[in-house]
């Protein structure tokens, strides 16, 4: 299976070791982010990586898997309650001092982290799934011109996989 690599920007520390040990310089750019045209999806960046931000990711991605009916209403219950804790936790931060702003702080990150978790787990972020394509295509038929041509960029560049 091809493979390639890719960054999260969250995660690089900046240690470089992955512009030393790449054998094409796909991870050697300016912005970051690595060049999937020169990467060969060897994995030396990502083994040389100490902070774990390099992971290899199939060309061609499955498609999603199924989920009943049942379970993607548990998750969306779910995410909802997470939601909910997130925005409790935001407002408890916004009134707090100190620490305490902090730890609500942190709180709330990890609500919305969570909830993002689901949604992807359910598969409504997805780039392949069908979920992500009905979105696209509403805000392509959508008012914002901008937002409209870039929905059809991304409609073309990604294939629906799970119909």
């Amino acid at each position: 299976m091809k493979e390639f690599a890719v960054r999260n920007l969250r995660l690089c520390t900046k240690d470089c070791l992955c512009l030393y040990v790449c054998p094409t310089g796909a991870s050697d750019t300016e912005n970051s982010v690595i060049d999937t045209d020169k990467c060969i999806g060897c994995g030396a960046c990502a083994r040389a990586c100490p902070s774990g931000a390099i992971s290899l990711v199939p060309v061609r991605m499955p498609p999603q898997q199924r989920k009943s009916p049942e379970v993607i209403a548990a998750m969306n219950a779910l995410a909802a309650q997470k939601e909910a804790c997130r925005a409790l936790a935001a407002t408890l931060a916004n009134g707090a001092r100190g620490g305490e702003r902090a730890f609500f702080g942190a709180v709330a990150r990890s609500c919305s982290l969570t909830t993002e978790d689901i949604y992807r787990e359910a598969g409504y972020m997805l780039p392949q799934s069908g979920n992500v394509h009905k979105l696209l295509l509403s805000i392509a038929a959508g008012k914002d011109e901008k937002a409209a041509a870039l929905a059809d960029r991304l409609l073309a560049l990604l294939p629906v996989n799970d119909r």
